[in-house]
């Protein structure tokens, strides 16, 4: 990954927003209370009509349909990532006549999936097909939680933000990522970085998706069954992401599998490295293993 920044909130903008959310769950729905939270004017779509309900409560204004796209500054792809694309599709005119990319009009459209090759490559396309500005986001923030219930207006403060252009010149690229940067600083994001969707899923195969089916495989221990009284910190910290949402995962993995696969032989590599030393009862390769895994985790901190 590429480019890192400081990101600076400015409350003062928000009032002046009005912004689309496409997906109001953990994500979808923290983005809308945030901006709500900073005073902007918040429209939002989901599936799931109870819950838009619910939203109308204290956090939307109303419901995004292509009436509203004209007024909008931003728009927050934030459902599953085919869902997304066909969100996309269907309101890729509208989003064309509310726009004008050269003089930097119009909504942008952002998407906040864990993956961006395969949403990235449409959304692209689309987006110059049509004639209106969108650029792959990925919030890393979030919890084992998921669904609006748990959105939270400070789930982002203080996050990570990465951010992935299309290939454009420089100079448009450099508009394109400093109007992301303006319409999202109300949301406090810690910091920015710029990379490549194919960089993007290499990395968080290992981040993120290898860390979720470790801890997911990890209680499936019969062992577990019986845990209470004999685990502390070492087990709520690596079963902490094994409470999931697993339609979502299954789609974002197997979107991301080539780079998921990798990770997963390079981890069962590992292990077994761990086993044979422990079948031999070779103390002293066992040591070894482990300090080479100290070592490396030191020299990570350190970074």
């Amino acid at each position: 990954m590429m480019g890192t920044g400081d990101a600076r909130a400015d409350a003062s903008l928000a009032p002046s927003l009005h912004v689309g959310i496409v997906g109001l769950g953990l994500i979808g729905g923290s983005f809308a209370r945030a901006y709500r939270a900073a005073g902007a004017e918040v429209y939002a779509f989901d599936i799931d009509g109870d819950i838009l309900e619910a939203a109308r409560v204290d956090t939307i204004a109303g419901v995004l349909d292509d009436d509203a796209l004209g007024k909008l500054d931003i728009v927050v792809l934030a459902a599953y990532p085919l869902a997304c694309i066909a969100w996309l599709k269907e309101h890729a005119a509208a989003l064309a006549a509310a726009s004008d990319v050269p003089a930097g009009t119009g909504p942008l459209v952002i998407d906040t999936a864990g993956v961006k090759s395969t949403i990235c490559a449409e959304a692209f396309k689309l987006a110059q097909d049509h004639g209106f500005a969108f650029l792959g986001t990925h919030p890393m923030a979030g919890t084992e939680h998921s669904g609006f219930a748990y959105a939270r207006a400070d789930l982002f403060k203080g996050a990570p933000m990465v951010l992935v252009p299309p290939a454009i010149g420089d100079l448009e690229r450099l508009r394109l990522l400093d109007r992301a940067h303006t319409l999202l600083s109300p949301l406090g994001f810690g910091s920015f970085s710029v990379t490549t969707p194919e960089d993007h899923d290499r990395v968080i195969a290992f981040t993120s998706q290898l860390a979720h089916i470790v801890s997911n495989a990890y209680v499936k221990s019969p062992t577990a069954q019986g845990h209470h009284g004999f685990s502390a910190g070492s087990y709520r910290d690596l079963t902490r992401v094994a409470h999931l949402n697993p339609t979502m995962w299954a789609e974002l993995m197997c979107e991301n599998a080539k780079n998921l696969i990798s990770e997963l032989t390079g981890l069962i590599d590992a292990l077994d490295g761990y086993r044979s030393a422990l079948s031999a009862g070779d103390q002293d390769r066992l040591r070894m293993l482990l300090a080479e895994g100290d070592r490396i985790k030191r020299s990570l901190d350190d970074d």
